[in-house]
């Protein structure tokens, strides 16, 4: 390969009005649902013409320039990187790597991916079937799903109605009804259940299912399985299901999607076949790249996952921003196939929000906030949660979304302080105008998850959990922290910015959810929170480097004074102080330690427990540490009652080390 062959000169996209991506962007990220137009040419036109003037169309304007800038920022990297650079030795390593990659590869498992077809009108058309063989969209300021008949004309999940009307003069309207749909899902899944109890449910309409041990039970084969399992879903639920049958998780994904309505796709289990069937597919067809993605690979060449061999040089320059590992898997048809339903421990966050037309009344959205946040409430008591973070996220009426956050000391959950908090994140951003307003809680505690026996239990993290708390931040902001091996490799299964939150999660061309938005509001309800269609992958290769292995600086707690008097202005800094008790929400509880039975809260019994293990240990320690019995009684008698400022275990050991005399000898050399 020719070094310019790698740097060939890039010509900035013209900034203009209306550029083609931007013309793309308006377009929407259900652009390549079933059942659409393949040339959208003139859709996309028609879509541009209408949204212009409108605030939606600025603000997707701005962000097409800022991503055009973003791009020219990595094709000028792509520039500096690989000046004189030794091509070969480059593509010798991604060589190996590939190789190491492809002796992993795994053709014993068979995964399913189901997906019903346009499952929101699907429902609505059992309640009424004079809407069979018209167009119709689900939904009113914008559309959840549409028709098949609809499709034909454009029409699409995300849209706003005016342009749906636009495309499709004929298009009949019709309200959604949430908990059919729900109902709905619960039968569907329960079928799907009976082919693999360890589904994984990816939103209320589709999932993952692994069929390998129920087809050699029944000595029946795959394709034959997934047929009577559709089958069966028709006669129950007289909806249609369309299914991908293949090696892995993504590979099933993208084979679900090649014979819809009603159909299955069955990708032969061999090297061959699988490879040949990745060369030519679009690189959007990809789980995992969205709009924005899309456009990044494109800049460098990338249309197709053959492209990615083409440019593995660059890409392996330029890891931070595509992922070398996500896209060279990409290319040769590589994924997890591990399918477990997802555990009550990688629950990180839970929300509600609602979108409605903009409104500047901050009384009314004070009110559509407590709702909110009676409905947070609601899910989190019924579902055993408790939280430290509260989020505000709100969308202005020019479509930027901001997002608001407060920590805290304690856990909480009820309507009351939940209500506080995101009212007063809100009131401090002045009088604005906005068209969605959300809570969302993280840093939970899950409430059913057994106790640890004795005294262990007082000093676990909070929001522990068998994957060390993998994601800290909400659904909307997606803030990812890579603590450990398994995150380190979900992080390697899509491409670096998947996890962020993009526009396609949020798209808000009029007054109403799309259809992805109200997928997961729905699953959110059903606790089966959706993830991307790929999850942890085989071990990390050759070139990464674990995190654990990485030296980190961790800050000790800052000490508190020691012997510091209770004073009156304490008593009033009660609720900021960890260490005082709260007043509200007490219940008797027992202290492992002195078996005492205090009227307190979880706050306070810590304090106390604090207390106890403090003053055992100091008392302790005088001992051993020749201190006189006047010293022993002095500081007994100066103990405070468990509900003051205490010593504790951090506080402890700092005292000690000050005390130490072998630590007072080494400070003076």
């Amino acid at each position: 390969m020719q070094m310019q062959n790698l740097t060939t000169s890039h010509q900035e996209p013209p900034q203009s009005q209306e550029t083609e991506s931007l013309v793309q962007r308006l377009a929407g990220p259900s652009s390549g649902k079933a059942g659409l137009a393949k040339d959208q040419t003139e859709i996309n036109r028609i879509i541009a013409d209408v949204s212009k003037g409108s605030k939606f169309y600025e603000n997707e304007k701005k962000k097409d320039r800022e991503l055009t800038e973003r791009i020219n920022k990595v094709l000028k990297t792509r520039d500096e990187v690989v000046k004189g650079v030794d091509i070969r030795k480059v593509e010798a390593n991604v060589d190996r790597l590939l190789a190491e990659m492809e002796s992993q590869r795994d053709l014993t498992q068979t995964i399913v991916h189901v997906d019903m077809d346009a499952f929101y009108a699907s429902v609505e058309l059992l309640s009424n079937p004079e809407l069979a063989g018209k167009p119709f969209g689900v939904g009113r300021g914008v559309l959840t799903t549409a028709s098949y008949e609809a499709r034909k004309y454009g029409v699409r999940s995300g849209m706003p109605g005016f342009i749906a009307k636009r495309l499709c003069p004929d298009l009949i309207f019709v309200q959604n009804h949430f908990s059919k749909y729900m109902d709905m899902s619960n039968r569907i899944m329960a079928i799907f259940k009976r082919y693999d109890p360890n589904m994984l449910p990816a939103g209320c309409d589709e999932g993952y299912l692994n069929i390998t041990a129920y087809c050699e039970e029944h000595s029946i084969s795959a394709e034959d399985c997934v047929r009577e399992m559709r089958r069966i879903v028709f006669e129950e639920t007289k909806l249609t299901v369309s299914a991908g049958i293949a090696p892995n998780k993504m590979l099933a994904k993208i084979c679900s999607d090649r014979n819809k309505p009603n159909g299955q796709f069955h990708l032969p289990f061999d090297r061959k076949s699988i490879v040949a069937f990745m060369h030519d597919l679009s690189i959007r067809k990809v789980p995992g790249i969205g709009r924005v993605n899309e456009r990044l690979l494109e800049s460098i060449g990338i249309k197709t996952c053959a492209d990615i061999f083409t440019h593995r040089v660059v890409i392996a320059l330029m890891d931070k921003q595509f992922g070398l590992h996500f896209l060279l898997r990409t290319h040769l048809g590589i994924a997890s196939n591990e399918v477990q339903p997802i555990q009550r421990e990688e629950r990180k966050s839970i929300g509600a929000e609602r979108t409605f037309p903009p409104l500047d009344d901050r009384d009314k959205l004070l009110q559509m906030l407590e709702h909110i946040a009676s409905e947070l409430e609601s899910d989190m008591s019924r579902n055993g949660w408790m939280g430290k973070t509260v989020t505000l996220k709100y969308k202005l009426d020019t479509y930027q979304v901001f997002t608001r956050a407060k920590s805290l000391t304690r856990y909480v959950s009820s309507k009351q302080e939940l209500f506080s908090i995101g009212r007063d994140l809100f009131v401090a951003e002045g009088h604005v105008k906005v068209r969605l307003i959300g809570l969302r809680v993280t840093r939970l505690k899950d409430l059913r998850a057994p106790s640890p026996a004795g005294i262990k239990r007082f000093f676990e993290s909070a929001n522990s959990s068998p994957r060390k708390r993998q994601k800290l931040g909400s659904e909307g902001m997606r803030d990812e922290i890579y603590e450990n091996d398994e995150q380190e490799k979900q992080h390697m299964d899509a491409m670096p910015g998947f996890y962020e939150h993009e526009e396609a999660m949020h798209h808000v061309n009029a007054v109403e959810e799309s259809e992805d938005d109200q997928r997961g509001m729905v699953a959110e309800k059903s606790r089966e929170r959706p993830r991307p269609p790929v999850s942890a992958p085989a071990r990390p290769l050759t070139s990464l480097v674990k995190l654990e292995d990485v030296p980190r600086k961790i800050s000790p707690p800052k000490p508190k004074p020691l012997g510091r008097e209770r004073s009156k202005s304490d008593v009033g800094q009660r609720s900021k102080d960890p260490y005082f008790d709260v007043p509200n929400g007490k219940q008797a509880q027992v202290c492992p330690i002195c078996s005492r039975t205090l009227v307190t809260d979880n706050q306070g019994l810590n304090a106390h427990v604090d207390f106890c293990l403090s003053r055992s240990a100091i008392q302790e320690a005088r001992s051993n540490g020749g201190g006189t019995s006047a010293d022993k009684s002095e500081h007994t008698a100066s103990a405070k009652p468990p509900f003051g400022p205490t010593l504790n275990g951090w506080d402890f050991l700092m005292a000690q080390k000050e005390t130490n005399p072998r630590t007072k000898d080494k400070k003076r050399k």
